[in-house]
């Protein structure tokens, strides 16, 4: 693969993992994360607390000071990811030892995707609906480090697509409890009623599956299966703004939701990463041959 077409495989994965880690740490700054989901948890913690201090469980959820220390415990790891968020700018430019904080971000965000888990009362499907996401910055750390774009890389992208369409079709398809605010968004953005949605939902929610194993069969049938990922990942991206904007309540509206789809870029730009590798991959192929 030319040097060209590997810098623009490596932007769309390097502009992935940017957003991700700021979309987290606008949520983390900001707002709020799901620590408490684990510090507030009674069976863990009456466990956990001897280990550090004498503080009663009871204690631990009433004091303010806790809580205060909670909360900028949150805002610590937003700005730890603003670092990371900067790494992967600079990744070229700075010490390469400091590349590897990526993995470190990329733990946090696994990290951050078991509490969402747990808050679901382990619905594993919601761990691994964030795999584009803290599989952003391993694959661009696998990028720079290897500064070509391989078959094995590519596998792992198609295998992080997969799972992550699985996981938001088994809510899509009700397996899961399915969030209310699915069916709000369609009933919203198409103007259908509560059936409809709820109809158009198991519709995506089957196609999601056909998608997970369509990404893999090689050829035409393949790479359109990849356009339409980049198409759904936008558009559930996206999702998150238009369904819930009101424009005599833009500010909060943009405050509440941008960084929900700024952290979902990645649901699109990785399926656009690897259609752009089979695409110029074949372009290659359709040269040499009438070279020859």
């Amino acid at each position: 693969m030319s040097s060209k077409r590997f810098q623009h495989i490596f932007l769309l994965v390097q502009l992935a993992t940017i957003s991700v880690f700021l979309g987290r740490a606008w949520q983390h700054i900001i707002w709020d994360a799901p620590f408490r989901t684990f510090l507030w948890d009674e069976s863990w913690m009456t466990t956990i607390l001897p280990w550090f201090c004498n503080i009663s469980y009871e204690d631990f959820i009433t004091s303010p000071e806790m809580d205060d220390a909670i909360q900028n415990t949150i805002k610590a790891n937003g700005w730890f990811y603003v670092g990371c968020a900067l790494i992967a700018i600079f990744i070229k430019r700075i010490p390469r030892v400091l590349t590897y904080i990526l993995w470190l971000g990329a733990a946090s965000l696994i990290f951050l995707s078991f509490l969402y888990c747990k808050e679901k009362f382990f619905q594993w499907g919601q761990f691994w609906e964030y795999s584009l996401q803290f599989g952003s910055p391993i694959f661009l750390f696998y990028l720079w480090k290897k500064q070509e774009v391989d078959d094995r890389l590519i596998l792992f992208m198609k295998i992080a697509i997969a799972i992550t369409f699985i996981s938001h079709g088994l809510y899509a398809l009700n397996y899961y409890p399915r969030p209310g605010h699915f069916t709000e968004m369609v009933m919203t953005i198409l103007g259908v009623n509560e059936s409809t949605a709820i109809l158009f939902l198991n519709f995506a929610g089957i196609l999601d599956f056909v998608i997970a194993i369509g990404i893999f069969i090689k050829g035409k049938v393949g790479r359109w299966v990849l356009l339409y990922t980049i198409f759904w990942g936008l558009a559930t991206t996206m999702a998150r703004i238009v369904g819930h904007f009101y424009l005599d309540m833009m500010e909060d509206t943009l405050m509440m939701w941008v960084h929900e789809a700024v952290y979902r870029t990645p649901h699109f730009l990785i399926p656009l990463a690897v259609y752009y590798f089979y695409l110029s991959l074949n372009k290659s192929r359709s040269l040499n041959q009438a070279k020859i």
